[in-house]
């Protein structure tokens, strides 16, 4: 890659149609994780759908996640950023529109557990173009204004829902959720640039490599637990699972809290949508502190955030106060999660990111399937929600430590204002 095509392929415009068009994804994502719950209430009247049937629906979503994260970043570091991206935009819209036209309860299973595959492996690729798009001491910024399209795209869903007319009108959902990614794929790949630093890493690796066969893809282990990485691999994941545990578990049990306090079904839509605006307002703005103050001092912040709030909420009475909570709990735990996002992007270097970002996810996913599991189960001995709230707390102080670590591998040099070789 010559001097002019690295200048052109990093311009400040190039970069802000990138983090645009990520966005954009993010938002569809949003919306297509959301869709399930919307409509969850008329596809089981339609099918005759048990309780448990429906649980396992949303399950094989959030299960399809996993690998898909996974995989979708692995395939990155081998194939670019932008053709993985393109594949699992056209994967989890060609599926969300088969969700819509699902005649029985396993291919209901079917269609969401493929497309949970799709929106697994479009997250670590949005996160690592967007990382790499952006200058040093934007990077967080970046990130967080790209995942602030999740909780938005998540209320746009609700929000299809709520205007539906008909009983038949849960397929409006999955029709956006289908038709919207479908029609971004040709956008894409026309107006995405791939990373200027993955083209310029595949070059650098090309010709270091030459003389011996070919430029091959660092191994999963090579890029998980070599080069000093254990401890960072070690302490990312950590932080993942224990903030998307409590994340997932309040996604999917606030409605009940409310509910279980005494308030309306109207009153609990009102808390998942201050929940959605909060995190929205908080993806972006805590990545934007964090990029104009002490990383350090940001993490601690947003961790006692997460943890007021959390005792805010568990000890809400009224509808002001319980949105209020909702509000706080969403802007600390959504716009932490962002950041969570940003600090894997800067933990790897270019040749193995999509790994390392996609391993983390993966990780993060297992969080989104255990909270709401352990949640139910510990529902059914008993235990009222507010006191689940409240015993969360000592997670969200392991994964604070764990994210700390995270920040001092990389704080010195962001503090220095050195941008490393490949980094």
């Amino acid at each position: 890659m010559n001097a002019s095509t690295t200048h052109h392929a990093t311009s400040p415009k190039g970069n802000l149609a990138t983090i645009g068009l990520c966005l954009a994804i993010a938002l569809l994502e949003g919306l297509d994780l959301q869709s399930a719950g919307v409509a969850a209430p008329r596809i089981a009247k339609e099918f005759g759908l048990s309780v448990a049937q429906m649980g396992w629906a949303f399950s094989a979503g959030a299960i399809g996640l996993l690998p898909g994260a996974a995989l979708g970043g692995r395939l990155a570091d081998r194939w670019g950023r932008k053709r993985v991206l393109m594949l699992s935009v056209a994967l989890f819209g060609i599926f969300s529109l088969a969700t819509a036209h699902v005649w029985h309860f396993e291919s209901l299973l079917t269609a969401r557990f493929l497309t949970g595959l799709g929106l697994g492996a479009a997250m670590p690729n949005l996160i690592a173009l967007c990382a790499e798009a952006a200058p040093e001491r934007q990077r967080n910024t970046a990130v967080g204004a790209m995942y602030c399209g999740m909780p938005f795209g998540a209320a746009l869903a609700a929000v299809i829902g709520i205007v539906s007319p008909s009983e038949a009108g849960w397929r409006h959902v999955f029709y956006v959720g289908g038709f919207g990614p479908l029609l971004m794929v040709p956008l894409l790949g026309l107006c995405l640039r791939e990373s200027a630093q993955f083209v310029a890493s595949r070059v650098a690796r090309t010709a270091t490599v030459a003389a011996s066969q070919s430029a091959s893809t660092p191994s999963v282990t090579h890029a998980l637990w070599r080069e000093g990485r254990t401890r960072t691999t070690v302490a990312l994941w950590t932080s993942y699972l224990g903030t998307l545990i409590v994340l997932y578990f309040l996604m999917n049990w606030l409605p009940s809290m409310v509910v279980a306090n005494g308030l309306s079904r109207a009153q609990a839509g009102v808390a998942i949508m201050m929940f959605n605006i909060g995190g929205g307002i908080g993806a972006i703005g805590i990545a934007n502190v964090m990029d104009r103050f002490s990383p350090r001092l940001t993490v601690i912040g947003m961790y006692v955030g997460i943890a007021l709030s959390l005792a805010g909420l568990s000890s809400a009475i009224g509808a002001l106060t319980m949105a209020a909570g909702a509000f706080f709990c969403g802007l600390f735990l959504v716009g932490g999660q962002s950041v969570l996002y940003s600090m894997a992007g800067q933990a790897y270097p270019t040749e193995v990111r999509g790994t390392g970002v996609g391993a983390a996810v993966a990780i993060g996913r297992l969080g989104s399937i255990l909270g709401p599991l352990i949640a139910g189960q510990l529902f059914a001995l008993g235990q009222s929600a507010s006191m689940l709230v409240s015993s969360s707390i000592p997670l969200i102080v392991v994964a604070a430590i764990a994210a700390l670590t995270v920040v001092g591998t990389f704080a010195p040099r962001l503090v220095a204002g050195v941008a490393q070789p490949g980094r």
